[in-house]
């Protein structure tokens, strides 16, 4: 937790006044076709199953999405806090068999992704 506090910090200081010039001038649809291509070196990476290199495409990955998080709070749009609740609760909702009431209907990866279906389909 402690290493993703000062990556939200550096996204932060790069996006300052006293940061850099680059990253200042980024917006969040100027990202978008970097976070495709690093979401495409991440997959590159897992087909070839190089780990190394998967490391460091997950961690440019990430990155895009910190910037993006952060130009959204810049613009009041939203925060890192909100992304991360949302995602805790969709994920919790999601999976009731090991969360909630569903622990019975689940022997085996199939019921999983079954339940996960059903549990998507409704509004979580």
């Amino acid at each position: 937790m402690k290493q993703f506090q000062k990556l939200l910090a550096l996204a932060k200081k790069l996006r300052s006044p006293t940061g850099c010039p680059w990253d200042r001038k980024q917006t969040i649809l100027s990202l978008a076709k970097s976070l495709e291509e690093e979401a495409d070196e991440v997959l590159a990476a897992i087909q070839k199953k190089d780990f190394e290199n998967l490391e460091e495409e997950l961690g440019d990955l990430l990155f895009n999405i910190v910037m993006i998080t952060q130009i959204a709070g810049e613009e009041k749009k939203f925060r890192m806090s909100g992304v991360l609740k949302k995602i805790e609760q969709k994920i919790i909702s999601r999976h009731s068999w090991v969360f909630g009431k569903d622990k019975a209907k689940v022997k085996n990866a199939e019921d999983a992704l079954r339940l996960w279906r059903e549990n998507k389909k409704k509004k979580n």
